[in-house]
Protein backbone atom coordinates (compact mmCIF):
# COMPACT_ATOMS: atom_id res chain seq x y z
CA UNK A 1 0.00 0.00 0.00
CA UNK A 2 1.50 3.50 -1.02
CA UNK A 3 2.10 5.70 1.83
CA UNK A 4 1.47 9.44 2.18
CA UNK A 5 4.55 10.34 2.28
CA UNK A 6 6.34 7.48 -0.11
CA UNK A 7 3.64 9.45 -2.55
CA UNK A 8 5.37 12.99 -1.71
CA UNK A 9 8.98 11.20 -1.97
CA UNK A 10 7.79 9.73 -5.31
CA UNK A 11 6.85 13.00 -6.62
CA UNK A 12 9.79 15.05 -5.29
CA UNK A 13 11.81 12.45 -7.46
CA UNK A 14 10.04 12.24 -10.35
CA UNK A 15 9.23 16.21 -10.76
CA UNK A 16 11.74 18.38 -11.97
CA UNK A 17 11.04 21.63 -9.91
CA UNK A 18 13.46 23.75 -11.61
CA UNK A 19 11.47 23.17 -15.13
CA UNK A 20 8.95 25.60 -12.91
CA UNK A 21 11.17 28.34 -13.73
CA UNK A 22 11.91 28.00 -17.13
CA UNK A 23 7.81 28.32 -17.99
CA UNK A 24 5.12 30.64 -17.73
CA UNK A 25 2.76 30.67 -14.71
CA UNK A 26 0.09 29.23 -17.10
CA UNK A 27 2.27 26.86 -19.12
CA UNK A 28 3.66 25.73 -16.15
CA UNK A 29 0.26 24.84 -14.53
CA UNK A 30 -0.68 23.59 -17.60
CA UNK A 31 1.57 21.25 -17.70
CA UNK A 32 1.57 19.92 -13.93
CA UNK A 33 -1.98 19.20 -14.01
CA UNK A 34 -2.10 17.14 -16.86
CA UNK A 35 1.13 14.96 -15.53
CA UNK A 36 0.62 11.77 -14.17
CA UNK A 37 2.87 11.87 -11.43
CA UNK A 38 1.02 15.17 -10.41
CA UNK A 39 -2.36 12.62 -10.12
CA UNK A 40 -0.84 10.55 -8.82
CA UNK A 41 0.12 13.16 -5.68
CA UNK A 42 -3.38 14.23 -5.49
CA UNK A 43 -5.06 11.28 -5.46
CA UNK A 44 -3.03 10.58 -2.42
CA UNK A 45 -3.56 13.84 -0.53
CA UNK A 46 -7.06 13.77 -1.21
CA UNK A 47 -7.34 10.12 0.21
CA UNK A 48 -5.08 10.34 3.22
CA UNK A 49 -6.59 9.71 6.38
CA UNK A 50 -5.57 13.10 7.85
CA UNK A 51 -6.86 12.53 11.42
CA UNK A 52 -5.21 9.33 12.13
CA UNK A 53 -2.62 8.77 14.64
CA UNK A 54 -0.85 6.11 11.34
CA UNK A 55 -0.47 9.52 9.90
CA UNK A 56 0.94 11.55 11.86
CA UNK A 57 3.30 8.51 13.21
CA UNK A 58 4.09 7.89 9.33
CA UNK A 59 5.32 11.79 9.31
CA UNK A 60 7.47 11.50 12.29
CA UNK A 61 9.15 8.18 11.34
CA UNK A 62 9.51 10.56 7.76
CA UNK A 63 10.98 13.18 9.82
CA UNK A 64 8.37 15.28 8.14
CA UNK A 65 6.44 16.66 11.20
CA UNK A 66 6.75 20.08 9.99
CA UNK A 67 4.84 19.29 6.44
CA UNK A 68 1.75 17.28 8.42
CA UNK A 69 -0.28 20.31 8.67
CA UNK A 70 0.00 21.29 4.91
CA UNK A 71 -0.81 17.34 4.36
CA UNK A 72 -3.98 17.38 6.36
CA UNK A 73 -5.41 20.86 4.55
CA UNK A 74 -4.37 19.38 1.00
CA UNK A 75 -7.59 16.95 1.72
CA UNK A 76 -9.30 19.45 1.19
CA UNK A 77 -7.27 21.11 -2.12
CA UNK A 78 -9.95 20.24 -4.92
CA UNK A 79 -12.08 23.38 -3.21
CA UNK A 80 -9.05 26.18 -2.60
CA UNK A 81 -7.47 28.53 -4.90
CA UNK A 82 -4.58 27.62 -6.50
CA UNK A 83 -2.77 30.30 -4.63
CA UNK A 84 -3.38 28.44 -2.06
CA UNK A 85 -2.93 25.00 -2.99
CA UNK A 86 0.51 25.88 -4.05
CA UNK A 87 1.27 27.45 -0.66
CA UNK A 88 0.54 24.46 1.08
CA UNK A 89 1.95 22.30 -1.67
CA UNK A 90 5.06 23.97 -0.94
CA UNK A 91 5.46 24.08 3.12
CA UNK A 92 4.93 19.96 2.78
CA UNK A 93 7.54 19.66 0.01
CA UNK A 94 10.09 21.60 1.95
CA UNK A 95 9.59 19.33 5.00
CA UNK A 96 11.66 16.55 2.79
CA UNK A 97 13.53 18.57 0.76
CA UNK A 98 14.14 22.22 2.06
CA UNK A 99 15.93 23.49 -1.49
CA UNK A 100 12.86 21.81 -3.10
CA UNK A 101 10.10 23.31 -0.83
CA UNK A 102 11.79 26.79 -1.86
CA UNK A 103 11.76 26.55 -5.67
CA UNK A 104 7.78 25.47 -5.24
CA UNK A 105 7.57 28.29 -2.89
CA UNK A 106 8.40 30.82 -5.33
CA UNK A 107 6.60 29.38 -7.81
CA UNK A 108 3.53 29.42 -5.30
CA UNK A 109 4.45 33.45 -5.18
CA UNK A 110 4.31 33.60 -9.25
CA UNK A 111 0.54 31.59 -9.31
CA UNK A 112 -0.32 34.25 -6.20
CA UNK A 113 0.64 37.20 -8.25
CA UNK A 114 -1.24 35.91 -11.78
CA UNK A 115 -4.54 35.80 -12.50
CA UNK A 116 -4.63 32.24 -12.20
CA UNK A 117 -4.59 32.97 -8.59
CA UNK A 118 -7.85 32.96 -7.12
CA UNK A 119 -9.10 30.06 -9.69
CA UNK A 120 -10.21 26.86 -7.67
CA UNK A 121 -8.01 24.30 -8.29
CA UNK A 122 -10.79 21.66 -9.13
CA UNK A 123 -12.14 24.14 -11.98
CA UNK A 124 -8.66 24.64 -13.32
CA UNK A 125 -8.34 20.45 -13.38
CA UNK A 126 -12.00 19.87 -14.81
CA UNK A 127 -10.93 23.08 -17.94
CA UNK A 128 -7.73 20.49 -18.70
CA UNK A 129 -6.77 18.26 -20.87
CA UNK A 130 -7.39 15.56 -18.05
CA UNK A 131 -10.97 17.03 -17.59
CA UNK A 132 -13.00 14.09 -17.89
CA UNK A 133 -11.30 12.19 -15.21
CA UNK A 134 -11.17 14.99 -12.63
CA UNK A 135 -15.16 15.54 -13.38
CA UNK A 136 -15.60 12.01 -12.58
CA UNK A 137 -13.70 11.95 -9.46
CA UNK A 138 -15.27 15.00 -7.95
CA UNK A 139 -18.90 13.69 -8.91
CA UNK A 140 -17.69 10.45 -7.12
CA UNK A 141 -16.36 12.26 -3.81
CA UNK A 142 -19.38 13.63 -3.46
CA UNK A 143 -20.96 10.21 -2.22
CA UNK A 144 -18.21 9.29 -0.65
CA UNK A 145 -15.77 11.84 0.68
CA UNK A 146 -17.59 15.30 0.97
CA UNK A 147 -15.14 16.69 3.05
CA UNK A 148 -12.54 16.28 0.19
CA UNK A 149 -14.61 18.45 -2.38
CA UNK A 150 -17.31 20.52 -0.25
CA UNK A 151 -15.52 20.93 3.01
CA UNK A 152 -16.81 23.66 5.36
CA UNK A 153 -13.84 23.83 7.23
CA UNK A 154 -10.08 22.04 6.71
CA UNK A 155 -9.56 21.18 9.92
CA UNK A 156 -12.71 19.42 11.05
CA UNK A 157 -14.85 16.66 10.45
CA UNK A 158 -17.60 14.76 11.46
CA UNK A 159 -19.82 10.92 10.94
CA UNK A 160 -22.37 9.37 12.48
CA UNK A 161 -24.64 6.81 11.97
CA UNK A 162 -28.30 5.91 12.88
CA UNK A 163 -30.26 2.80 13.80
CA UNK A 164 -34.46 3.15 13.88
CA UNK A 165 -36.88 0.36 14.17
CA UNK A 166 -39.32 -0.59 11.22
CA UNK A 167 -41.62 2.19 11.72
CA UNK A 168 -38.92 4.67 12.12
CA UNK A 169 -40.36 5.99 15.60
CA UNK A 170 -37.18 5.34 17.69
CA UNK A 171 -34.13 7.05 16.22
CA UNK A 172 -30.95 6.10 18.01
CA UNK A 173 -28.11 8.07 16.81
CA UNK A 174 -24.28 8.28 17.44
CA UNK A 175 -22.22 11.66 16.13
CA UNK A 176 -18.07 11.69 16.03
CA UNK A 177 -16.06 14.48 15.36
CA UNK A 178 -12.43 15.17 14.59
CA UNK A 179 -10.02 18.17 14.51
CA UNK A 180 -6.57 18.77 14.38
CA UNK A 181 -4.48 21.82 15.08
CA UNK A 182 -0.64 22.78 15.28
CA UNK A 183 1.60 23.62 18.23
CA UNK A 184 4.35 25.92 17.38
CA UNK A 185 6.90 26.57 19.57
CA UNK A 186 8.57 30.18 17.78
CA UNK A 187 11.54 32.49 17.46
CA UNK A 188 10.76 36.11 16.89
CA UNK A 189 7.25 35.44 14.65
CA UNK A 190 6.87 39.12 14.02
CA UNK A 191 10.18 38.98 11.98
CA UNK A 192 9.14 39.63 8.37
CA UNK A 193 11.65 36.64 7.53
CA UNK A 194 9.18 34.10 9.95
CA UNK A 195 6.66 33.35 7.07
CA UNK A 196 4.65 31.19 9.42
CA UNK A 197 2.13 33.92 9.76
CA UNK A 198 2.42 35.24 6.22
CA UNK A 199 1.71 31.70 4.97
CA UNK A 200 -1.20 31.06 7.48
CA UNK A 201 -2.96 35.06 5.53
CA UNK A 202 -1.32 35.51 1.98
CA UNK A 203 -3.93 33.20 0.05
CA UNK A 204 -6.76 34.95 2.02
CA UNK A 205 -5.26 38.51 1.67
CA UNK A 206 -6.27 39.96 4.82
CA UNK A 207 -5.78 39.40 8.61
CA UNK A 208 -8.54 40.34 11.02
CA UNK A 209 -6.79 40.37 14.59
CA UNK A 210 -7.90 40.96 17.86
CA UNK A 211 -5.23 42.48 19.82
CA UNK A 212 -4.62 43.07 23.90
CA UNK A 213 -4.29 46.70 24.42
CA UNK A 214 -1.12 46.33 26.40
CA UNK A 215 -0.02 44.32 23.60
CA UNK A 216 -0.54 46.93 21.11
CA UNK A 217 1.24 49.60 23.18
CA UNK A 218 4.55 47.79 23.21
CA UNK A 219 3.95 45.59 19.36
CA UNK A 220 1.47 47.94 17.52
CA UNK A 221 3.52 48.73 15.04
CA UNK A 222 5.87 45.40 14.46
CA UNK A 223 2.67 44.26 14.11
CA UNK A 224 1.32 46.08 11.77
CA UNK A 225 4.56 46.45 9.77
CA UNK A 226 4.67 42.69 9.26
CA UNK A 227 1.61 42.25 7.22
CA UNK A 228 2.13 45.50 5.73
CA UNK A 229 5.47 43.96 4.66
CA UNK A 230 3.64 41.02 2.94
CA UNK A 231 1.00 42.93 1.41
CA UNK A 232 -1.60 41.34 3.49
CA UNK A 233 -4.69 44.06 4.77
CA UNK A 234 -4.66 44.30 8.76
CA UNK A 235 -8.36 44.81 10.46
CA UNK A 236 -6.70 45.58 13.83
CA UNK A 237 -9.46 45.04 16.86
CA UNK A 238 -8.18 46.38 19.77
CA UNK A 239 -9.34 45.39 23.44
CA UNK A 240 -8.72 45.95 27.33
CA UNK A 241 -7.97 42.66 28.86
CA UNK A 242 -8.21 42.50 32.35
CA UNK A 243 -9.77 40.18 34.14
CA UNK A 244 -12.92 42.82 34.85
CA UNK A 245 -13.17 42.29 31.36
CA UNK A 246 -13.76 38.67 30.70
CA UNK A 247 -17.39 38.72 30.55
CA UNK A 248 -20.15 38.34 28.01
CA UNK A 249 -20.52 41.95 27.54
CA UNK A 250 -16.68 41.91 25.85
CA UNK A 251 -17.35 38.80 23.86
CA UNK A 252 -20.73 40.36 22.47
CA UNK A 253 -18.47 43.23 21.20
CA UNK A 254 -16.15 40.41 19.21
CA UNK A 255 -19.20 39.10 17.66
CA UNK A 256 -20.61 42.65 16.45
CA UNK A 257 -16.94 43.44 14.74
CA UNK A 258 -17.35 40.20 13.20
CA UNK A 259 -20.09 40.92 11.79
CA UNK A 260 -19.10 44.48 10.68
CA UNK A 261 -15.84 42.97 8.64
CA UNK A 262 -17.81 40.23 7.28
CA UNK A 263 -15.56 37.15 8.62
CA UNK A 264 -16.15 34.66 6.68
CA UNK A 265 -16.37 30.62 8.82
CA UNK A 266 -13.72 29.59 7.16
CA UNK A 267 -11.37 32.85 7.31
CA UNK A 268 -8.71 32.17 10.33
CA UNK A 269 -9.05 35.27 13.10
CA UNK A 270 -5.66 36.40 14.72
CA UNK A 271 -5.52 36.80 18.44
CA UNK A 272 -2.51 38.20 19.96
CA UNK A 273 -1.94 38.67 23.97
CA UNK A 274 -2.79 36.83 27.31
CA UNK A 275 -5.29 34.67 28.87
CA UNK A 276 -8.13 36.78 28.89
CA UNK A 277 -8.23 37.88 25.26
CA UNK A 278 -7.24 34.16 24.76
CA UNK A 279 -10.51 32.69 26.69
CA UNK A 280 -12.55 35.33 25.34
CA UNK A 281 -11.76 35.32 22.06
CA UNK A 282 -11.93 31.86 21.33
CA UNK A 283 -15.55 32.29 22.58
CA UNK A 284 -16.26 34.48 19.78
CA UNK A 285 -14.89 32.85 17.20
CA UNK A 286 -16.85 29.34 18.60
CA UNK A 287 -20.25 31.21 18.87
CA UNK A 288 -19.62 33.26 15.30
CA UNK A 289 -21.32 31.11 12.43
CA UNK A 290 -20.88 28.23 14.98
CA UNK A 291 -17.24 27.65 14.37
CA UNK A 292 -14.20 30.02 13.00
CA UNK A 293 -11.09 29.03 12.74
CA UNK A 294 -8.80 30.98 14.89
CA UNK A 295 -4.95 31.28 15.43
CA UNK A 296 -3.46 31.93 19.05
CA UNK A 297 -0.29 34.28 18.96
CA UNK A 298 0.08 33.76 22.98
CA UNK A 299 1.99 36.86 24.53
CA UNK A 300 2.19 35.17 28.56
CA UNK A 301 3.37 31.95 30.00
CA UNK A 302 -0.12 31.63 30.95
CA UNK A 303 -1.89 32.11 27.39
CA UNK A 304 1.25 30.00 25.93
CA UNK A 305 1.69 26.85 27.23
CA UNK A 306 -2.18 26.36 29.05
CA UNK A 307 -5.17 28.79 27.46
CA UNK A 308 -3.27 29.16 24.26
CA UNK A 309 -3.69 25.50 23.06
CA UNK A 310 -6.80 24.84 24.86
CA UNK A 311 -10.14 24.43 23.31
CA UNK A 312 -11.73 25.36 26.62
CA UNK A 313 -13.03 29.01 25.73
CA UNK A 314 -15.11 30.65 28.53
CA UNK A 315 -15.95 34.11 29.84
CA UNK A 316 -17.39 34.99 32.98
CA UNK A 317 -20.92 35.61 34.29
CA UNK A 318 -22.76 36.51 37.07
CA UNK A 319 -19.97 36.81 39.42
CA UNK A 320 -18.93 33.21 38.52
CA UNK A 321 -15.31 32.67 36.75
CA UNK A 322 -15.61 30.90 33.35
CA UNK A 323 -19.30 30.15 33.61
CA UNK A 324 -20.08 30.64 29.98
CA UNK A 325 -17.99 28.74 27.08
CA UNK A 326 -17.39 26.39 24.41
CA UNK A 327 -15.12 23.93 23.91
CA UNK A 328 -13.40 24.91 20.48
CA UNK A 329 -9.31 24.60 19.89
CA UNK A 330 -7.43 27.18 17.58
CA UNK A 331 -6.14 25.49 14.24
CA UNK A 332 -2.57 27.09 14.87
CA UNK A 333 -1.09 28.05 18.52
CA UNK A 334 1.97 29.87 18.65
CA UNK A 335 4.28 30.31 21.63
CA UNK A 336 6.82 33.52 21.07
CA UNK A 337 9.36 34.11 24.12
CA UNK A 338 10.10 36.96 22.66
CA UNK A 339 6.83 38.51 23.94
CA UNK A 340 8.09 37.55 27.41
CA UNK A 341 10.38 40.32 27.49
CA UNK A 342 8.20 42.71 28.60
CA UNK A 343 6.31 40.70 30.89
CA UNK A 344 6.66 41.78 34.77
CA UNK A 345 8.74 38.93 36.97
CA UNK A 346 5.18 38.91 39.39
CA UNK A 347 3.46 37.94 35.60
CA UNK A 348 6.27 35.18 34.92
CA UNK A 349 6.62 33.70 38.01
CA UNK A 350 2.13 33.26 38.00
CA UNK A 351 2.56 31.52 34.65
CA UNK A 352 5.42 29.20 35.47
CA UNK A 353 2.70 27.50 37.82
CA UNK A 354 1.28 26.31 34.63
CA UNK A 355 5.02 24.48 33.46
CA UNK A 356 5.31 22.67 37.29
CA UNK A 357 2.24 21.46 37.25
CA UNK A 358 2.44 19.22 34.24
CA UNK A 359 5.96 18.64 35.22
CA UNK A 360 5.42 16.84 38.40
CA UNK A 361 2.37 14.74 37.50
CA UNK A 362 2.90 13.87 33.49
CA UNK A 363 6.94 14.84 32.79
CA UNK A 364 10.08 14.27 35.02
CA UNK A 365 12.62 15.23 32.27
CA UNK A 366 10.45 19.16 32.39
CA UNK A 367 10.65 18.77 36.02
CA UNK A 368 14.68 17.87 36.22
CA UNK A 369 14.86 20.67 33.37
CA UNK A 370 13.19 23.25 35.49
CA UNK A 371 15.31 22.43 38.58
CA UNK A 372 18.70 23.11 36.51
CA UNK A 373 17.07 26.52 35.25
CA UNK A 374 15.74 27.62 38.15
CA UNK A 375 14.91 31.44 38.73
CA UNK A 376 16.85 32.58 36.36
CA UNK A 377 13.82 31.52 34.39
CA UNK A 378 12.36 34.43 35.22
CA UNK A 379 15.05 37.51 35.78
CA UNK A 380 16.00 36.58 31.76
CA UNK A 381 12.00 36.13 30.61
CA UNK A 382 12.88 32.78 29.53
CA UNK A 383 16.15 33.98 28.24
CA UNK A 384 14.75 36.19 25.94
CA UNK A 385 16.28 39.38 28.22
CA UNK A 386 19.92 40.18 27.83
CA UNK A 387 20.82 36.49 26.46
CA UNK A 388 22.35 34.75 23.18
CA UNK A 389 20.57 32.18 21.59
CA UNK A 390 23.14 30.02 22.34
CA UNK A 391 23.02 30.71 25.97
CA UNK A 392 22.35 27.44 28.40
CA UNK A 393 19.35 29.57 29.48
CA UNK A 394 18.16 30.15 25.75
CA UNK A 395 18.29 26.80 25.22
CA UNK A 396 16.69 25.17 28.53
CA UNK A 397 13.77 28.09 27.72
CA UNK A 398 12.82 26.32 24.56
CA UNK A 399 13.59 23.09 25.82
CA UNK A 400 10.75 23.87 28.70
CA UNK A 401 7.92 25.71 26.59
CA UNK A 402 8.18 23.14 24.19
CA UNK A 403 7.81 19.94 26.96
CA UNK A 404 4.93 21.95 28.68
CA UNK A 405 2.99 22.55 25.68
CA UNK A 406 3.61 18.98 24.40
CA UNK A 407 2.35 17.62 27.49
CA UNK A 408 -0.73 19.62 28.09
CA UNK A 409 -2.07 19.25 24.59
CA UNK A 410 -1.09 15.34 25.33
CA UNK A 411 -3.81 15.16 28.38
CA UNK A 412 -5.76 17.46 27.12
CA UNK A 413 -6.67 16.61 23.68
CA UNK A 414 -6.78 12.59 24.80
CA UNK A 415 -10.36 14.21 26.71
CA UNK A 416 -11.04 17.10 24.41
CA UNK A 417 -15.10 17.47 26.04
CA UNK A 418 -14.16 16.62 29.64
CA UNK A 419 -16.22 13.23 29.26
CA UNK A 420 -14.44 12.01 32.23
CA UNK A 421 -12.52 13.80 34.79
CA UNK A 422 -8.84 11.47 35.12
CA UNK A 423 -7.35 14.79 33.96
CA UNK A 424 -3.90 15.32 34.86
CA UNK A 425 -3.91 19.11 34.15
CA UNK A 426 -6.35 19.53 36.80
CA UNK A 427 -3.34 18.99 39.71
CA UNK A 428 -3.32 22.49 41.58
CA UNK A 429 -7.11 22.93 40.85
CA UNK A 430 -9.07 20.86 42.79
CA UNK A 431 -9.20 23.10 45.94
CA UNK A 432 -7.72 26.00 44.55
CA UNK A 433 -10.95 27.04 42.91
CA UNK A 434 -12.47 27.55 46.54
CA UNK A 435 -10.10 30.40 47.79
CA UNK A 436 -8.48 31.48 44.87
CA UNK A 437 -11.13 34.51 44.20
CA UNK A 438 -11.81 34.86 48.32
CA UNK A 439 -8.01 35.25 48.94
CA UNK A 440 -7.17 37.63 46.29
CA UNK A 441 -4.52 35.69 45.03
CA UNK A 442 -3.39 34.91 41.51
CA UNK A 443 -4.24 31.96 39.62
CA UNK A 444 -0.62 30.70 39.51
CA UNK A 445 -0.27 31.09 43.14
CA UNK A 446 -3.44 29.67 44.27
CA UNK A 447 -2.15 26.73 41.75
CA UNK A 448 1.13 26.94 43.31
CA UNK A 449 -0.45 26.11 47.03
CA UNK A 450 -3.01 23.47 45.25
CA UNK A 451 -0.35 21.64 44.07
CA UNK A 452 1.46 21.48 47.08
CA UNK A 453 -1.18 20.54 49.37
CA UNK A 454 -1.77 18.19 46.96
CA UNK A 455 1.89 16.77 46.65
CA UNK A 456 1.59 17.02 50.99
CA UNK A 457 -1.75 14.51 50.59
CA UNK A 458 0.00 12.14 47.99
CA UNK A 459 3.24 11.80 50.54
CA UNK A 460 0.75 11.06 53.39
CA UNK A 461 -0.92 8.27 51.43
CA UNK A 462 2.52 6.78 50.68
CA UNK A 463 1.89 7.60 47.11
CA UNK A 464 5.42 9.30 46.61
CA UNK A 465 8.25 9.47 48.74
CA UNK A 466 9.15 12.12 51.57
CA UNK A 467 12.05 13.04 48.97
CA UNK A 468 9.72 13.35 46.15
CA UNK A 469 7.67 15.60 48.10
CA UNK A 470 10.23 17.76 50.24
CA UNK A 471 11.45 17.65 46.01
CA UNK A 472 8.20 19.49 44.79
CA UNK A 473 8.22 21.98 47.02
CA UNK A 474 11.65 23.07 46.76
CA UNK A 475 10.33 23.86 43.11
CA UNK A 476 7.72 25.46 43.73
CA UNK A 477 9.42 27.70 46.41
CA UNK A 478 12.86 28.52 44.34
CA UNK A 479 10.46 30.42 41.68
CA UNK A 480 8.99 32.01 44.43
CA UNK A 481 5.30 30.65 44.10
CA UNK A 482 3.31 30.68 47.20
CA UNK A 483 2.93 26.99 49.23
CA UNK A 484 1.11 28.58 51.78
CA UNK A 485 -1.82 31.67 52.81
CA UNK A 486 -3.51 31.41 55.56
CA UNK A 487 -6.85 31.45 53.57
CA UNK A 488 -6.39 27.70 54.15
CA UNK A 489 -7.18 28.39 57.89
CA UNK A 490 -11.10 28.93 56.59
CA UNK A 491 -11.95 25.70 57.29
CA UNK A 492 -15.66 25.97 56.11
CA UNK A 493 -14.30 27.74 53.09
CA UNK A 494 -11.95 24.73 51.91
CA UNK A 495 -14.48 22.15 52.21
CA UNK A 496 -17.02 23.91 50.72
CA UNK A 497 -14.47 24.24 47.50
CA UNK A 498 -14.19 20.31 48.08
CA UNK A 499 -17.71 19.66 47.97
CA UNK A 500 -18.02 21.97 44.95
CA UNK A 501 -15.47 20.30 43.02
CA UNK A 502 -17.17 17.19 43.57
CA UNK A 503 -20.86 18.13 42.27
CA UNK A 504 -18.91 19.59 39.06
CA UNK A 505 -17.09 16.17 38.67
CA UNK A 506 -19.89 14.04 38.12
CA UNK A 507 -19.93 13.02 42.04
CA UNK A 508 -16.40 11.94 42.39
CA UNK A 509 -13.39 13.92 43.90
CA UNK A 510 -10.86 12.49 41.96
CA UNK A 511 -8.05 14.96 42.85
CA UNK A 512 -4.88 14.37 40.99
CA UNK A 513 -1.43 13.87 42.29
CA UNK A 514 2.20 12.34 41.71
CA UNK A 515 1.56 9.14 42.44
CA UNK A 516 4.95 6.71 42.04
CA UNK A 517 7.25 9.08 41.51
CA UNK A 518 7.30 12.45 40.22
CA UNK A 519 5.96 12.57 36.61
CA UNK A 520 3.29 9.91 36.72
CA UNK A 521 -0.04 10.71 38.16
CA UNK A 522 -3.08 8.69 40.00
CA UNK A 523 -6.28 9.90 41.61
CA UNK A 524 -7.68 10.31 45.28
CA UNK A 525 -11.26 9.94 45.39
CA UNK A 526 -11.84 9.87 49.10
CA UNK A 527 -10.86 12.41 51.73
CA UNK A 528 -13.62 13.24 54.78
CA UNK A 529 -13.90 16.34 56.03
CA UNK A 530 -11.22 16.08 59.60
CA UNK A 531 -9.02 14.40 57.57
CA UNK A 532 -8.92 17.42 55.32
CA UNK A 533 -8.61 19.79 57.93
CA UNK A 534 -5.99 17.67 59.50
CA UNK A 535 -3.85 17.34 56.55
CA UNK A 536 -4.19 21.41 56.31
CA UNK A 537 -2.80 21.77 59.60
CA UNK A 538 0.09 18.95 59.14
CA UNK A 539 1.07 21.01 55.77
CA UNK A 540 1.02 24.56 56.88
CA UNK A 541 3.79 23.10 59.82
CA UNK A 542 5.86 21.71 56.84
CA UNK A 543 5.35 25.00 55.50
CA UNK A 544 6.92 27.37 57.92
CA UNK A 545 10.08 25.34 57.72
CA UNK A 546 10.63 27.15 53.80
CA UNK A 547 11.46 30.36 52.70
CA UNK A 548 9.45 32.89 53.40
CA UNK A 549 6.98 30.57 55.52
CA UNK A 550 6.21 29.32 52.78
CA UNK A 551 4.49 32.61 51.15
CA UNK A 552 4.60 33.34 47.60
CA UNK A 553 6.39 36.50 46.25
CA UNK A 554 3.94 39.25 44.44
CA UNK A 555 1.18 36.61 45.53
CA UNK A 556 -1.90 38.72 45.45
CA UNK A 557 -3.46 40.34 41.82
CA UNK A 558 -2.99 44.03 43.24
CA UNK A 559 0.41 43.14 43.79
CA UNK A 560 0.93 43.07 39.65
CA UNK A 561 -1.73 45.94 39.38
CA UNK A 562 -5.06 44.04 39.39
CA UNK A 563 -8.17 44.50 40.97
CA UNK A 564 -8.91 42.24 43.69
CA UNK A 565 -11.21 39.73 42.16
CA UNK A 566 -13.80 39.06 45.34
CA UNK A 567 -14.33 42.39 45.05
CA UNK A 568 -15.29 42.76 41.32
CA UNK A 569 -17.24 39.61 41.80
CA UNK A 570 -19.29 40.98 43.93
CA UNK A 571 -19.69 44.08 41.96
CA UNK A 572 -20.43 42.28 38.97
CA UNK A 573 -23.33 40.04 40.72
CA UNK A 574 -24.63 43.22 42.20
CA UNK A 575 -25.45 44.70 38.94
CA UNK A 576 -26.66 42.19 37.08
CA UNK A 577 -29.58 41.14 39.53
CA UNK A 578 -29.59 44.19 42.29
CA UNK A 579 -33.38 43.58 42.74
CA UNK A 580 -32.90 40.21 44.42
CA UNK A 581 -31.29 41.49 47.76
CA UNK A 582 -31.28 37.93 49.54
CA UNK A 583 -30.44 36.12 46.59
CA UNK A 584 -27.85 37.28 45.43
CA UNK A 585 -25.74 37.56 49.15
CA UNK A 586 -26.42 33.75 49.19
CA UNK A 587 -24.91 33.39 45.13
CA UNK A 588 -22.52 36.15 46.39
CA UNK A 589 -21.39 34.27 49.62
CA UNK A 590 -20.53 31.49 47.39
CA UNK A 591 -18.77 32.64 44.29
CA UNK A 592 -16.00 30.32 44.81
CA UNK A 593 -16.39 28.48 41.18
CA UNK A 594 -12.98 28.77 39.06
CA UNK A 595 -13.32 26.49 36.13
CA UNK A 596 -9.92 25.03 34.92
Amino acid sequence: MTTTTSAVKAFIAACDSQELTRQSVEEAVEGLVCSSDFRDLLLALINTEAFSKELGQEFATAGAIQGLSACRKLRSCLNTSLSNFFGLLSELLSAFDTEVGMTWATFADEVRQSPLGHEKLLQVLVNSGEGAFYQDLATQLVETDPHAIYPTSSYRQSKGYVVSTDDDQTVEAVMTSSTFTSIRVVENVLDPQQALLRDMYIAVGRCVCLIDQNVERFYGEQIEHYFSHHGITLDKLVYRAMEVDKGIHTVERMLGDFKRLGVSRNEPVLIIGGGVLTDTGGLACALYHRNTPYVMLSTSIVAGIDAGPSPRTCCDGFGYKNLFGAYHAPILSITDRAFFKTLKEGWLRHGIAEIIKMAIVKDKELFSSLEQAGPELITTRFGALDCQSEDEICVLSQKILGAAMRSYVEAEYDNLYETHQCRPHAYGHTWSPGFEIASGLLHGHAVAIGMGFGAYLSYRHDWISKEDFHRILRLISSFGLSLWNDVMLNRDLVWAAQEKIVQKRGGNLTAPLPKGEIGKCGYLNSLSHDDLILAISEYQAICTEYPRAGLGIDSLCSDVGLEDPSTIAHHVLSEAVPALTEEAEEILSSVTEVAI
